[in-house]
């Protein structure tokens, strides 16, 4: 076991890490985790509730699925449905670790449907939009 102090957010906490092989590794999922300290409990941030579970969209029969390349929430909706696109043209910008990624037509289509709105989160493979 080895012992080191680790800063978050400007606190302090000293941990310990142990080394294990695959052997062990399976005797310890089993084993309950250890209690934490009061100092430990009181992190610098308390757990975030969880987002409450999308219904599945599905494109409609016929058409192109756009789907998300990760998770992180919608930032901005650039099209409609009916409306025609461009290859290259940006169709959405999704939020992931603090990045904002723009979702791009693959081809020249027309949007058959659009299964995100601002501020949904998405996690990956998540459809976004349908082409034709």
């Amino acid at each position: 076991m080895r012992k080191f102090m680790i800063t978050v957010n400007g606190k302090s906490y000293e941990v310990e890490v142990e080394e294990i092989t695959s052997g062990q590794q399976e005797a310890r999922q089993a084993a309950p985790a250890a209690p934490q300290t009061a100092h430990e409990q009181a992190g610098p941030q308390a757990p975030a509730a969880p987002a409450a579970p999308r219904a599945s969209a599905q494109a409609p029969a016929g058409t192109e699925e756009i789907v998300s390349p990760m998770p992180g929430t919608i930032l901005k909706v650039n099209v409609g449905a009916g409306q025609t696109v461009k290859r290259g043209e940006v169709l959405a910008v999704l939020e992931a670790m603090k990045m904002e990624n723009e979702i791009m037509a693959p081809r020249d289509a027309t949007i058959a449907a659009v299964s995100v709105a601002q501020g949904d989160s998405v996690d990956s493979g998540d459809l976004l939009f349908a082409i034709n």
